[in-house]
């Protein structure tokens, strides 16, 4: 691929600002609102996108995918109400710099982290595509089951504060994830009779309960989301402070690069999703940092790491997608529909057949996240503005619209009760301190964890040993061994140097 080339789809891409930007403008709103996703906004879309110019088509969805993980760390940094799966980790730091008075600076971290994560991911898979397209391959029912492990221990990681009752919330959510038919012989499993839930429960519902519901029932107790001594700050921000947020984005430029290229990886794996490579890149972020302890206080980092990721995921997903003729997941099956609606072989034909489709949809992307950073990025002083409003006026309207988010992806009343139930137990949690976030981990990886186990079990006809058969799994393995080991070392190496500084105190 010469430079002329590329540069040509670049000035291609840019023609289509007509198509991008109104597909960023829905995928803004689709982010900010819980429960509402890009694959059902995409759906519902469809028969739009049929009908446009192939090129137009895809421009028109890559703006709407793109920006729709930007937009769901909005309200998770603002009202601690994940919009999408991928921002629930954002959460963990997003949250707590909003009550700090600092919710502009988290929101020009995030912007500025989702920007530039998605533009590193995206040139990075321009330039090693085929490479690249062959990783899916690798990673067998063997290697996903460790991939799910690795998501498991991440309820460790969080629980840090209090191992015991984050591992009693982690193999809580576990026992909810397993609800459901069971994956082999559809025996009901915890269903309690309802057939609403022999899929399992739908992840939307408890995404809107555990987080959403539960966090307005605290804010109740009161008057608004910053606490009292920090008002006046938040309400004196300036564009001082956008700068501020930028310059601590590139202070931390290289982590949004790795924890990117993680989003990447995972993007490429079929059924990981954008929630798994979040939580994975916080967890990286914290075990590597030099300050573990500031995770989860309102610590910048804790919310460039998710978002990078899950902005890195986007280019992941379309990689089989396009090399492969494989949809990782629904947003890759919805493009594979609209380009062999027109005609497009996908696979590796697609790149020698037609090369400005293949590259050019990388390229679109691209342009996407450099006009996000140009459009969005000065938004975050005016959104940060919404945590002035009083509570008693934002819970109304955040439990209405997550209402109808609940409904909106099965369109069962069904649901609209399970988030409620969600939310009580997510408040009783909260009020109990047992960390929500683990929960979400369990329903998360549990049932993703039992299809893997039990698909890897099934060709081995039983056999345990098959779990570490394979030298990638097996490097996989000894990574999960680290992550876990590497704190607890850690911890102990501090303890050590704490008592020797005060034994050295004790002789002075």
């Amino acid at each position: 691929m010469t430079d002329g080339f590329l540069i040509e789809l670049f000035m291609r891409a840019f023609g289509l600002w007509w198509v991008i930007l109104p597909g960023m403008a829905i995928g803004l709103l689709v982010g900010i609102l819980p429960g509402f996703s890009a694959q059902n906004t995409l759906i519902i879309l469809l028969p739009l996108t049929l009908t446009m110019p192939v090129e137009a088509g895809t421009a028109f969805m890559i703006g709407l995918y793109c920006t729709t993980q930007l937009g769901g760390g909005i309200p998770a940094i603002l009202f601690n109400m994940p919009g999408e799966g991928g921002a629930a980790a954002t959460t963990l730091d997003g949250y707590p710099m909003t009550q700090k008075g600092q919710a502009q600076q988290a929101l020009v971290c995030c912007f500025a982290a989702s920007a530039f994560g998605g533009l590193v991911t995206t040139m990075a898979t321009i330039a090693l595509l085929p490479w690249l397209s062959q990783l899916g391959l690798y990673f067998k029912s063997v290697e996903m089951v460790v991939v799910m492990v690795f998501g498991l221990t991440l309820i460790a990681a969080i629980a840090s504060k209090d191992l015991l009752k984050g591992l009693i919330a982690g193999f809580f959510g576990l026992m909810i994830g397993a609800i459901g038919a069971d994956p082999v012989f559809g025996t009901p499993r915890g269903t309690f009779g309802f057939l609403e839930l022999y899929d399992g429960v739908p992840l939307i519902p408890a995404l809107i309960g555990l987080f959403a519901i539960s966090e307005a029932f605290e804010m109740l107790e009161q008057e608004t989301i910053v606490q009292s001594d920090k008002l006046d700050a938040a309400k004196n921000a300036a564009w001082k402070d956008t700068l501020e947020g930028l310059w601590i984005t590139l202070r931390y430029s290289w982590q949004t690069i790795w924890t990117s290229m993680i989003g990447l990886i995972v993007g490429i794996l079929p059924g990981a999703g954008a929630t798994v490579a979040a939580f994975l890149a916080y967890h990286y972020s914290k075990m590597f940092s030099k300050t573990p302890e500031l995770y989860g206080t309102g610590h910048p980092p804790g919310v460039i790491a998710p978002e990078s990721a899950n902005n890195g995921v986007t280019s992941g997903t379309l990689i089989p997608v396009l090399a492969l003729g494989i949809p990782g997941g629904t947003t890759g099956a919805i493009m594979m529909v609209v380009l062999t609606y027109h005609g497009l072989v996908l696979g590796p034909r697609l790149f020698l057949e037609n090369p400005k489709i293949a590259y050019g949809i990388f390229v679109q992307m691209a342009v996407c996240y450099l006009l996000m950073a140009l459009m969005i990025l000065p938004l975050a002083r005016y959104m940060s503005r919404v945590v002035w409003v009083p509570t008693k006026f934002l819970v109304p309207m955040i439990l209405s619209l997550v209402a109808v988010a609940s409904f909106s992806e099965r369109e069962y009343i069904f649901d609209m009760g399970l988030a409620l139930a969600f939310g009580v137990v997510g408040y009783i949690a909260r009020k109990t301190r047992y960390e929500v976030t683990a929960m979400l981990i369990g329903v998360l990886m549990g049932p993703l964890l039992e299809t893997y186990l039990l698909r890897a079990l099934r060709i081995g006809q039983g056999d345990w040993t098959i779990l570490f058969s394979s030298t990638l799994g097996n490097v996989l393995w000894a990574m999960v061994v680290m992550s876990l080991l590497l704190p607890l070392l850690r911890s102990l190496r501090k303890g050590g140097v704490l008592a020797q500084s005060q034994q050295a105190g004790y002789e002075s």
